[in-house]
Formats: structure tokens, C-alpha cells, sequence
């Protein structure tokens, strides 16, 4: 497996974020090499997984909305390792990054920054987790982007609200490595 995600992201900057079968089988029929699955169940996973693998994709599962696992439990780790192909985890938890590092799949954290004190604690905590990359949301922060950054020397992905070719740029500009979306005409930028 490939380790280095700030070269897979440099490569593929945009990242499709799936949410349902459409979204799927979009994705499949794509140029898209990282995808992110933000919402399955136990029964589905494997399968969406297996499907995204044998096209070549980079797969990310976001744990936490997994239904039918309980994304408090470190075991939904465990489970997806031994029954599927996944490249790595995104999760809000800090507890599951760490576990997911321990297991050696990559692990992105996602962050909402809604305040200066949230901007801090994300700070904190990435220096606590030790993730290989972190996903920002809301995405459209260029300034918030560019002072991450700054202060950490780990890919940093812009997620949430991205609309169009001049957010892309105003948020690679601003120091971001890519951007996830689930709006299908930016994975066709």
C-alpha cells in the first residue's frame, strides 16, 4: 500500500466523496482515483469497497457513519481490515485515528471549524493524533486554510460547500493538497 498521501493527492487533488449506489457507480465510471465513502452499512461495505478496489480506486472509509458498526468501538477498524481492501479511515475521533495509526492504514481526520476555539483544538489535536492528513470543513476557509498550514506540515484536504473551479483554486492556493466533494461535476474538473 501505498503510504505517501501527499503524492497520491498531488496526482489526484480531486477526491469524490460518496454518499449512495448512484454515487457509486458514478464514480466507477470516472477518471476519479480517491474516493471517500461517507455513509454505507455492515451489509453494503464490503461490497462498495471491493467494487471501488477492482477500479483502481484509493479507498477511504468514513467510520463514523457506518451503519451497523459502532463507530465508538475500535473494532470497526479491526472488522474492515480483516474483510476488506480499504486504504484507510477518515473519522472526527481521535481515539480512532490513533488505533487506525497503530494498525498501519492511513487515517484522516476531519475537522469542522466553526470558531477560533475549534480552529485551536484541531491544532491540538492533529499534534496529539498524529494523522497523515486532515480534512477541513466547511472547505471554502482559504484563509484558515493558509494559517493550518503554517502550523502543520501534513496534507490538509478542503471539504464541504465547494461549488466550482474558483474554489478549487482559491483553496489549492491557499495551501490545501485537494478537495472532496460529492457535487459530480467537480470530480470532472
Amino acid at each position: 500500500m501505498n503510504k505517501n498521501i501527499s503524492d497520491i493527492l498531488e496526482k489526484n487533488p480531486i477526491i469524490a466523496a460518496i454518499n449512495s449506489e448512484a454515487d457509486l457507480n458514478a464514480v466507477l465510471k470516472s477518471d476519479i482515483n480517491i474516493v471517500f465513502i461517507l455513509t454505507s452499512n455492515i451489509l453494503e461495505i464490503s461490497n462498495v469497497i471491493k467494487r471501488l478496489k477492482e477500479a483502481n480506486k484509493f479507498v477511504f472509509v468514513h467510520i463514523d457513519r457506518i451503519e451497523g458498526l459502532s463507530s465508538r468501538s475500535t473494532l470497526i477498524i479491526d472488522y474492515l481490515i480483516a474483510n476488506t481492501e480499504l486504504n484507510g479511515i477518515i473519522s472526527t475521533k481521535h481515539n480512532m485515528i490513533k488505533y487506525a495509526k497503530n494498525k498501519d492504514i492511513l487515517a484522516i481526520q476531519r475537522f469542522f471549524i466553526l470558531d477560533s476555539l475549534s480552529f485551536k483544538n484541531s491544532l491540538k489535536n492533529v499534534e496529539d493524533t498524529k494523522p497523515d492528513a486532515i480534512e477541513i470543513l466547511p472547505g471554502l476557509m482559504p484563509k484558515i486554510i493558509k494559517k493550518i498550514t503554517k502550523e502543520i506540515k501534513i496534507p490538509v484536504i478542503a471539504g464541504g460547500l465547494i461549488q466550482d473551479k474558483q474554489d478549487i483554486i482559491g483553496v489549492i492556493e491557499a495551501g490545501a493538497y485537494g478537495v472532496s466533494s460529492t457535487n459530480k461535476d467537480i470530480w470532472n474538473m
